[in-house]
């Protein structure tokens, strides 16, 4: 969990970062569908940087699998869907766009796979 941890601190840092930049720094410098790219990805990675923190606490009063797997997919999905939205538009390299619904497919998932907390017996 202490990687985690780590992973949300810098994830919650970069998001908020990314969203000043796009609207203070590089606002003048990027198109309008540049400057939304950006938004989309620190929006998705805050609020699932959010969940991520919420996760790993109830990770530590429940320690399920579950749970757990959710972190890995949440974690992999900000990687591949916000990552990839900001370095296609930092780099303009195309091949990165088909990055960014794989990630979102693993944020779905995460977010399916929570259904199961459902019918855990407690």
């Amino acid at each position: 969990m202490k990687k985690l941890w780590i992973f949300v601190g810098l994830s919650g840092a970069l998001a908020v970062i990314a969203g000043a930049m796009s609207v203070h720094l590089l606002a003048d410098m990027l198109s309008v569908k540049e400057l939304a790219r950006i938004q989309t990805a620190a929006t998705y990675q805050i609020y699932h940087t959010i969940v991520l923190a919420v996760l790993c606490v109830y990770y530590q009063f429940k320690p399920l699998f579950i749970i757990k797997l959710s972190c890995v997919l949440f974690t992999l999905a900000i990687v591949l869907f916000s990552g990839s939205l900001y370095l296609y538009t930092a780099s303009a390299y195309h091949p990165l766009v088909f990055l960014t619904p794989i990630g979102g497919l693993l944020f779905i998932l995460g977010w399916l796979n929570l259904i199961r907390l459902a019918f855990v017996k407690s």
